[in-house]
């Protein structure tokens, strides 16, 4: 193990975050910051970046760029998952990337980016109090990963899906709140994307939801008043309970969900295709509950460098 001190920064589809980690104390978090960029914005239309989605990413880059040498890290990696795997024109996300920070950003292949979010989710979780096999799904802005595997030694099966909030209310959605024309055109996609498949969530004995998304629609299942990472993770939801909120999200409009305390102005558009993919995915799942953790693909990251 190193004493350095290290910096993981996850850039999705929706949202970029970072986490500054110390292994000689906590590995798992000094500080962790998110920023809502969009980057994502008209990818699935267009196969390029656009102008003001990279402006609003190096924005935030630069602000964490500050916060990275603030905190006297040594050791930075950046993963860039969904949008800058779909992008025609990545290479100008990557030489932003190299001007802030002097590191080369990796695009994650979806199979990558499954197997970190599994590391995430099960160390976040006491893993060894896990039944096997575990289920973690991780709900994107561009993509959805289904990861299956034993909590001590690691996935046996995961698949990248190309459904993602941001890609499928920017494909099907143009009503206010969406029509259920367009909520059967979004659960298509899904269903599909499902059905093909290899990864079954029917073979799960535990399920695990992850990333934000899946902790939007949980606070929002627990019923709080405002966004809390700690009355979230570890928290076990009924399956019921959740497809219930899940259809009160839907028939919201977007100023209505804006209001809601516990619901970021960055995710209100676009929750509610995501709300359908974890809808879609906990109807195939064998067991009553799921889990909800705040560590994810980010914790990866920073244990990767560990």
């Amino acid at each position: 193990m190193t004493d350095e001190r290290i910096a993981a920064i996850d850039c999705g589809t929706n949202t970029i975050k970072l986490l500054v980690g110390d292994p000689a104390g906590d590995p798992a978090g000094v500080r962790r910051e998110s920023r809502m960029v969009r980057l994502g914005q008209g990818v699935d239309a267009t196969g390029l970046l656009a102008p003001d989605a990279l402006a609003r990413t190096f924005a935030a880059i630069d602000e964490f760029a500050a916060i990275i040498r603030e905190a006297g890290v040594e050791r930075i990696r950046f993963c860039a998952t969904s949008a800058t795997r779909d992008a025609g024109n990545s290479a100008e996300f990557t030489d932003g990337v190299v001007s802030r920070l002097g590191i080369v950003p990796e695009v994650l292949s979806g199979i990558e980016e499954a197997r970190l979010a599994f590391g995430g989710a099960v160390r976040g979780l006491a893993a060894a109090g896990l039944a096997s096999p575990v289920l973690v799904f991780d709900v994107g802005g561009g993509s959805t990963e289904l990861i299956l595997g034993d909590p001590a030694e690691g996935p046996t099966g995961a698949h990248s899906m190309d459904i993602g909030s941001v890609r499928l209310h920017e494909r099907h959605v143009r009503h206010d709140p969406i029509s259920a024309e367009e909520v059967a055109a979004v659960v298509r996609d899904i269903d599909a994307a499902l059905d093909a498949s290899p990864v079954d969530p029917g073979a799960a004995a535990v399920v695990i939801g992850i990333a934000g998304t899946n902790t939007t629609v949980a606070a929002g299942t627990l019923g709080l008043a405002a966004y809390d990472r700690t009355l979230i993770h570890g928290q076990v939801l009924s399956v019921d309970a959740v497809q219930a909120h899940v259809e009160a999200l839907l028939g919201m409009t977007v100023a209505g969900r804006r209001e809601l305390g516990w619901m970021h102005p960055g995710r209100a558009d676009v929750i509610d295709a995501g709300a359908l993919i974890v809808s879609r995915v906990l109807a195939r799942v064998g067991v009553p509950t799921m889990t909800v953790a705040e560590t994810d693909i980010l914790d990866g990251i920073a244990w990767s460098l560990v």
